[in-house]
């Protein structure tokens, strides 16, 4: 059972008599929900999200029930010791894995962010965004409690800034907290259980709703999906957490409307039920609302994704810097 992450009470600043960065923060973040941290250049997101994710300690105030933390920077470390591969063959153990788990895991994150082809080539050959990819596949290696995401999606090519939002939603329906930070404000637009804006260094929750489409390139936000399952049957749970809405079409049939980000995920949990669910149809709705062409979609609709990320060296890395401070 996944932890809950409580700040209470939590400032901080650099030095013993620096300026206030951030103070009186307050925050609860529950297993399975999605968080935004949104601001202005400057204003203590990124302070936030170091603290959350465990790299900063505060100067006052307590932060508890802390789970597995994962931290994807918006600045990642090139220049390591290590090929792609052994990098995060190594932290995949630091995290608790075995080592041949850790190398599986290492494979399957590559291939899935487009970047198995620089398995074997060290850090410093890589490209920013290639190292990227790295950054974002050691996050996820060991299934953690809570993601942290500063400006993840930047530079990211849009197969990679999708493939990143099926994580996401991957992750929170499995529990997984996950907060964010994105220069974008249509960046999973209408998914987050709360947003939270940064203001003179205290933390104010946003309660106006979000609007606009989910991501700025996809040319169809929107998915219904028509299943139908044996009479009775009840949908699985654990969808709710992202579907828009859920329409009755008949005995045992259901017109599901869920962002394209999150349509992956979707047909993954009704096929992979018990009974599994039958998809007997997907179709893309635009921004309009203009219903595109009808598919057949008796199997699980994965698509590949390569990220590409503009990065800058940083002092540490920030997996190994975490680990430090468990």
């Amino acid at each position: 059972m996944q932890r809950e992450l409580r700040l209470a009470g939590v400032g901080r600043r650099y030095g013993l008599r620096g300026p206030w960065v951030l103070r009186g923060v307050d925050l609860t973040l529950a297993p399975g929900t999605l968080t935004r941290v949104e601001g202005a250049n400057g204003t203590g997101k990124s302070t936030l999200l170091r603290l959350l994710a465990g790299i900063d300690a505060p100067t006052e105030g307590r932060i508890g029930g802390r789970p597995r933390t994962a931290y994807v920077p918006e600045r990642f470390p090139a220049a390591l010791p290590f090929t792609a591969s052994g990098y995060l063959t190594h932290l995949g153990a630091v995290q608790g894995l075995s080592r041949p788990a850790a190398a599986r895991a290492a494979d399957e994150w590559l291939e899935r962010f487009g970047a198995a082809a620089y398995a074997r080539t060290p850090m410093s050959e890589l490209s920013k965004g290639s190292s990227q990819k790295v950054a974002v596949a050691q996050a996820l290696l060991a299934e953690p409690g809570l993601l942290v995401l500063d400006e993840a999606w930047t530079g990211l090519d849009t197969a990679a800034r999708a493939e990143l939002e099926r994580t996401v939603a991957e992750r929170t329906a499995a529990g997984c907290a996950v907060v964010f930070v994105d220069h974008d404000p249509r960046r999973l637009a209408g998914a987050p259980d709360a947003t939270y804006a940064v203001v003179d260094g205290a933390l104010r929750r946003r309660t106006t709703p979000e609007a606009g489409p989910l991501t700025q390139d996809a040319p169809h936000a929107v998915v219904e999906v028509d299943v139908e399952g044996a009479p009775g049957v009840e949908l699985p749970a654990d969808i709710r957490k992202f579907v828009t809405r859920v329409e009755e079409a008949g005995s045992g049939r259901h017109r599901l409307t869920v962002a394209e980000s999150h349509s992956d995920v979707l047909l993954r949990s009704l096929l992979g039920a018990r009974p599994p669910w039958h998809v007997v149809s997907v179709r893309p709705v635009s921004r309009a609302g203009a219903a595109g062409a009808v598919e057949d979609a008796d199997a699980d609709s994965d698509s590949d994704a390569a990220p590409v990320h503009d990065s800058n060296d940083v002092p540490d890395a920030p997996a190994l810097e975490a680990e430090s401070r468990r």
